[in-house]
Order: structure tokens, then C-alpha cells, then sequence
């Protein structure tokens, strides 16, 4: 039996978290929560975090930036981006992002569909956001999610880390 969602509000840090691919991900809407039509999480990207080359094939993705500064590329297109930008990652198009090497990157994440779920199959739960989990995170997992999820990481980001 479906139960109607319920108004709520999180402070700062509330929420359930993730280390996935080594960045702190918090969920503050779960599709669930909105009948299936989006998730948001906030993403923190350490510095220099580089995230693979991947595609969304079912779900928009779309981030503000809170904090810190990414160079972002989807498809041929290619934005750099700071605090109070927004970026649209249409569904099916290769996309991958650099954080700058100053400092974090934290953003708000919107996704259409169950990217939440995603992120727990393939992430670790972060019992200490201080300190995320030893080693790159397990590859059968991710491909089996990503199977689940249609999201496809199709390698390694494609140019070196910016300075």
C-alpha cells in the first residue's frame, strides 16, 4: 500500500549518506518521497575529485553549485562553473566533471528518476562523513547498477586533472 507523502524539512547534515566514488552524497528527497519524479542530494566532491565518464540513459541530471569550482563536460559542450551556477546534463548524452584543486565542490544534485538508489547500490553508508571508506569503490557493483539503473560508466574521466 502507497502512503501519501508528508511535508518534512532537514537541517544542515541531516539525511541519508553515502561515499560514492569517494565524494560525500546526502539524500534530501528520495524519488520516493516524490512519487517517483526526481531525487536531490547534495554532492561534496573532494578537490581534484575528477568523476568517470558516464550517461544517464533513463534521467535528466541537473546541479547548482553551493560551493567551490568544476569544469564540466557533456558531450562537445564544456562549462566552467563556481557558486550560484546551474548545469543541465540531458539524459543520454556522456558527461563527466573536474573539481578545481582549491577546495571542495558542493552542490545540490537534481535527478528524474531513482539516481539515489544508484548511488546506494554502488556507495558505502557514511557512518563517519568524516572520513570515507578505504580504496576505489567495487566495480562488480557499480557495473550491476548500473545494469539496474540504465547509468553506464564508460571510463576514466578523459583528460588529466586540472592544476
Amino acid at each position: 500500500m502507497r502512503t501519501e507523502p508528508k511535508p518534512y524539512a532537514l537541517d544542515a547534515g541531516e539525511g541519508t549518506a553515502h561515499w560514492f566514488f569517494g565524494s560525500l552524497v546526502t539524500v534530501k528527497a528520495a524519488s520516493e518521497e516524490t512519487d517517483g519524479r526526481y531525487a536531490l542530494t547534495e554532492f561534496v566532491n573532494p578537490p581534484a575529485f575528477a568523476s568517470p565518464l558516464h550517461v544517464h540513459h533513463d534521467e535528466h541530471e541537473a546541479f547548482y553549485v553551493l560551493e567551490g569550482r568544476a569544469e564540466v563536460h557533456c558531450g562537445d559542450e564544456s562549462f566552467n562553473v563556481g557558486p550560484g551556477s546551474f548545469v543541465m546534463l540531458p539524459k543520454g548524452i556522456p558527461h563527466w566533471h573536474q573539481v578545481g584543486a582549491e577546495m571542495p565542490l558542493r552542490s545540490l544534485v537534481l535527478t528524474t528518476g531513482q539516481f539515489e538508489l544508484y548511488v546506494a547500490a554502488c556507495g558505502e553508508p557514511a557512518r563517519t562523513p568524516e572520513l570515507p571508506p578505504p580504496g576505489p569503490p567495487d566495480l562488480d557493483r557499480v557495473s550491476a547498477a548500473g545494469e539496474r539503473f540504465r547509468i553506464e560508466t564508460l571510463g576514466p574521466p578523459p583528460t588529466s586533472p586540472l592544476p
